[in-house]
């Protein structure tokens, strides 16, 4: 009799141990794979039956906010002027997981569940009130995202604006864009044929083109061989390079001409300062070669190039924000190396990235970590985090920064004076990379800063499959943008 007790007390404990573990790991390994499982109806019911927190612009504006509504959801999520700021806040939806922008960034500190809400909630359990997520204060100057947008219009592109000093976004636009009021809805067949209709093919508009597509940079890539030029000391803006009408790809037949006479030089030789002014292809592609790889990609990768760049949040958080990472080729063969040199070929980039490098020349090298949120508050407005600057590298030198504005100067005075700002010394380089079959369609780009000799802001834009050079396709944006930051 004790030996089947003892086998049966034995199977009792084995149970037990089972148990334990199988509810450790639901309700502590698994518990947020479990939580965003779309399949969870109680995990929908609590994400949309909680007071959601609020998105705001810089200047109060509200992208984002949940209004109570007379359904078993209780509040719905609402957006103002939804496409305008959807890349930004993304979406919530009452079927569709919140994957992008600061809905899924700082999703746990919305809805009231991070860590830092503990005590929020507890007071919450203990009134008897509604627990309020926490509200998420942006960067984003509304007045400077729609002249972007407007600018942009219906073409496919993006534009990004962001504080020199600080490396706080202060415009991110991306078109074509989406409304998230229709993912939003509580018909969840509505929900189900926009998100549907949203996310078909390859041009989709839940695409944010500012941080998640990758476009080849043109002319604007040779700022940053102009960069690793300057960086060796070997060059000056007055040195003279190799340049020519023409230049035969090394091994290959394939011809190289430039888009302006100006660009082929005197007598095969052209300034390092009017290679940037007129944008030549025959230099910059031989002096990449000259460089060697090593040197351009090394420029390239301390420009952020090569690396995910996360934008906002932490696994803690939710889902963090991030851009996809640009690209420099891996030891390429020389004739590549030429084309990787002038941002065609291998090269490829997002807006944000080019950004990025025209925010590290305004700001003497130093590459700061592009932020969205400024600020986190609790339901009583108690500041629960408040973002910092931050520094990413130290690209280049002083005297480098020095020689680079001043090149870039001379894009906009001697080659593009259509992009001149009264009273305001601009400096910018475009770019015009040739796309599709048989490079028969154009992205047209141009990055910059203003004002050059006091930066204030830095800009990239881009407008994919054009026709027109990016001086005149994306030029113009960049000119009302600068223009509309630095009247305010």
């Amino acid at each position: 009799m004790n030996k089947y007790l003892r086998q049966l007390f034995t199977a009792v404990v084995a149970l037990f141990v089972i148990l334990g573990l199988s509810s450790t790991i639901i309700m502590a390994v698994r518990a947020n794979a479990l939580n965003n499982d779309p399949r969870n109806a109680r995990s929908l019911y609590h994400q949309l039956g909680a007071y959601r927190g609020a998105i705001l612009a810089s200047d109060g504006t509200v992208m984002a906010k949940s209004e109570p509504v007379n359904d078993a959801f209780k509040y719905l999520r609402t957006y103002s002027n939804g496409p305008l700021y959807a890349p930004v806040t993304g979406f919530f939806s009452i079927n569709q997981t919140a994957d992008r922008g600061l809905e899924a960034s700082r999703s746990m500190l919305l809805n009231g569940e991070a860590d830092s809400l503990i005590w929020q909630r507890a007071k919450a359990m203990l009134t008897g009130t509604t627990n309020q997520g926490a509200s998420i204060e942006t960067s984003i100057d509304p007045k400077l995202q729609q002249v972007a947008y407007d600018q942009l219009g219906t073409r496919d592109g993006a534009a990004v604006a962001i504080e020199v000093n600080t490396g706080r976004i202060l415009a991110m636009v991306s078109t074509p864009s989406y409304d998230p009021n229709k993912l939003a809805t509580h018909d969840t067949k509505a929900a189900s044929q926009a998100y549907s209709e949203l996310s078909a093919g390859q041009n989709s508009p839940l695409i944010n083109r500012a941080t998640s597509q990758l476009y080849p940079p043109g002319s604007t890539f040779k700022i940053i061989v102009a960069s690793a030029a300057l960086e060796t000391g070997d060059y000056q803006t007055d040195t003279k390079i190799p340049a020519g009408a023409s230049y035969t790809l090394p091994g290959t037949a394939t011809q190289l001409p430039n888009d302006e006479a100006p660009g082929d030089g005197v007598n095969g030789q052209i300034s390092l300062q009017e290679a940037v002014a007129w944008s030549s292809n025959t230099a910059f592609a031989q002096l990449g070669v000259k460089l060697g790889a090593s040197k351009v990609s090394d420029m390239a990768t301390k420009l952020g190039f090569g690396s995910t760049i996360t934008i906002d949040g932490t696994e803690s958080t939710g889902t963090p924000m991030t851009a996809t990472a640009s690209t420099f080729p891996s030891d390429p063969t020389d004739d590549k190396l030429a084309l990787a040199s002038i941002g065609q070929g291998d090269t490829t980039a997002t807006p944000l990235q080019m950004a990025m490098v025209a925010q590290a020349i305004a700001n003497n090298g130093k590459l700061m970590q592009p932020t969205l949120v400024d600020r986190v508050r609790a339901a009583d407005l108690t500041v629960l985090s408040q973002t910092k600057p931050q520094t990413m590298a130290n690209a280049f030198s002083k005297d480098s920064v020095d020689k680079l504005t001043t090149m870039m100067e001379s894009v906009v005075s001697e080659a593009n004076p259509q992009l001149a700002i009264d009273g305001i010394k601009v400096a910018a380089k475009t770019g015009t990379a040739q796309i599709g079959i048989d490079n028969s369609a154009i992205d047209g780009w141009v990055i910059g800063f203003a004002p050059a000799d006091d930066p204030q802001i830095a800009v990239a834009v881009l407008v994919h499959n054009t026709d027109v050079h990016g001086s005149l396709a994306a030029g113009p944006i960049m000119r009302a943008m600068m223009q509309e930051a630095l009247q305010q």
